[in-house]
């Protein structure tokens, strides 16, 4: 076997998908049968949304998630402190997006049908991971083995991957305990239509609309609290009634409540030889920006392709060094992020809460928040100014440039390419892109009017003079 994936979730499918569609031999192990039941993970941004329209979903996504308008600020009699909105995005998906999960991976699994190299195994839980000069030795239920090529680790926080290679966590500090409640409802609750962030510190809580008939509430817990406390729908209904309004609590169905520890932490390491981490395994993050199963998706869209080029030969081994090296910063920082804007909303007590009321009704006057993720850091795959993604902008034929590319390095440019640099891009299997207005604009805002882009959309080289944009190294 090629790939061993350990793990069914969003990131163990999204990678298998994407080895899939380059014939990448891959087997995906499960402990569970079929699509674990719980909700979890309820948000993704356009750039995720984007990515699950390269896997091939975007339809089906669209059928399952609703558009949300945004986030309030709200303080604890429920008042406006502030409102950012989310609309259309620049890869033309909306910015901000709620489904419910169990929905998603019941279309990635229907989805990873198609591509025959690929094969789920549900039912089978790997309980070990060794390595030998050979490859990667993978024990399922204690009894068989399979050896495999390369080894993925998407299996969670508890990861049993990340154990076998001896990778520990690095506690970036931050811990609360929060009561999560999902409620199914037929009764239309009548409430602004985006995220609601009461911004307590008694009580901080967060009110959502997941679906059609699917609302989520997360409230921080008091210390010595439980979610025993609010399993009891007598006891939970004053939690959540400042939404339901008039809804009788006979038509709220209490479909989940559970405790979490929202935590910040990353793994110290998120590869071991030819074993890589990826998703919950590699790095944990409070849920205040929305981003944690959308984390785990990019590291697969950034070492799906790389892995496939060294398989192919088109890639020297040495490229996937380049996976921790650059997704690990990264993740580092949207997690930091979500660190300060979770002590943002939830700490300081009154003095906190006088400062939110000043400073918050100012930032969104002033300060216009977009989903765009922060650039790669410099690593020997990116340089100068391209580290970032370029835009799944139309191009003149009514496409976009993710349809034009379609997973392959791709050159962007408005300038009309001569017919040596027309050869090189044929013989390096590179897809010319001609840049249309939003492209155009785009590259002269970076100072270029060339861009190299990898097949996971990140600019690999930009500048103005296109053979060496093209470069000789991929």
């Amino acid at each position: 076997m090629t790939v061993v994936i350990v793990g069914a979730g969003p990131t163990g499918l999204t990678a298998a998908t994407l080895l899939g569609q380059y014939g990448v031999e891959c087997l995906v192990l499960d402990r569970w049968e079929s699509v674990y039941p719980q909700p979890r993970a309820v948000h993704l941004d356009d750039e995720v949304y984007r990515l699950l329209a390269r896997l091939g979903v975007r339809d089906e996504f669209a059928a399952i998630s609703r558009p949300s308008h945004g986030l309030r600020l709200l303080d604890r009699n429920l008042r406006v402190l502030a409102e950012f909105r989310r609309g259309p995005g620049r890869h033309g998906y909306p910015e901000a997006n709620m489904f419910d999960q169990p929905d998603l991976e019941a279309i990635l699994r229907a989805n990873l049908k198609r591509h025959s190299s690929v094969t789920l195994r549900g039912g089978a839980e790997v309980t070990g991971v060794t390595q030998d000069g050979t490859g990667v030795r993978v024990v399922v239920d204690e009894s068989e083995e399979i050896r495999a090529e390369y080894v993925l680790g998407c299996d969670g926080a508890n990861s049993i991957v990340r154990s076998a290679i001896g990778a520990t966590m690095r506690d970036l500090r931050f811990a609360q305990r929060w009561l999560v409640v999902d409620v199914a409802t037929d009764a239309d609750l009548a409430q602004w239509e985006g995220a609601h962030q009461v911004c307590d510190p008694v009580r901080a809580a967060t009110y959502m609309r997941v679906g059609d008939t699917r609302y989520r509430w997360e409230f921080r817990l008091a210390p010595g609290e439980t979610a025993d406390h609010y399993r009891d729908p007598a006891r939970l209904h004053p939690l959540i009634a400042a939404w339901t309004g008039d809804v009788p609590v006979e038509r709220l169905e209490i479909v989940r409540v559970a405790e979490y520890t929202f935590r910040a932490q990353v793994a110290a390491r998120w590869r071991d030889r030819r074993v890589f981490l990826l998703g919950d395994a590699a790095h944990l993050t409070p849920p205040f920006i929305g981003q944690g199963m959308g984390a785990g998706l990019r590291d697969a869209a950034n070492l799906a392709w790389k892995l496939a080029a060294v398989q192919a030969g088109t890639l020297p081994n040495t490229v996937l060094d380049t996976y921790e090296t650059e997704r690990k910063p990264h993740a580092t920082t949207m997690i930091r992020l979500a660190k300060f804007v979770g002590a943002a909303m939830t700490e300081g007590g009154h003095a906190g809460d006088v400062l939110r009321g000043v400073l918050a009704p100012l930032l969104a006057r002033f300060i216009v928040l977009t989903s765009e993720t922060p650039p790669l850091p410099v690593s020997r795959l990116c340089r100068g100014l391209a580290r970032r993604l370029c835009p799944n902008a139309p191009l003149a034929d009514g496409t976009r440039f993710d349809d034009a590319a379609a997973g392959r390095f791709a050159l962007v440019t408005a300038e009309t390419p001569t017919a040596a640099v027309r050869a090189e891009l044929e013989q390096r299997d590179v897809v010319l892109v001609r840049a249309d207005v939003d492209l155009t604009d785009w590259l002269r805002r970076g100072h270029a009017t060339a861009a190299l882009v990898r097949p996971d959309g990140i600019v690999l080289r930009a500048g103005r003079d296109l053979p060496e944009v093209l470069g000789k190294e991929r």
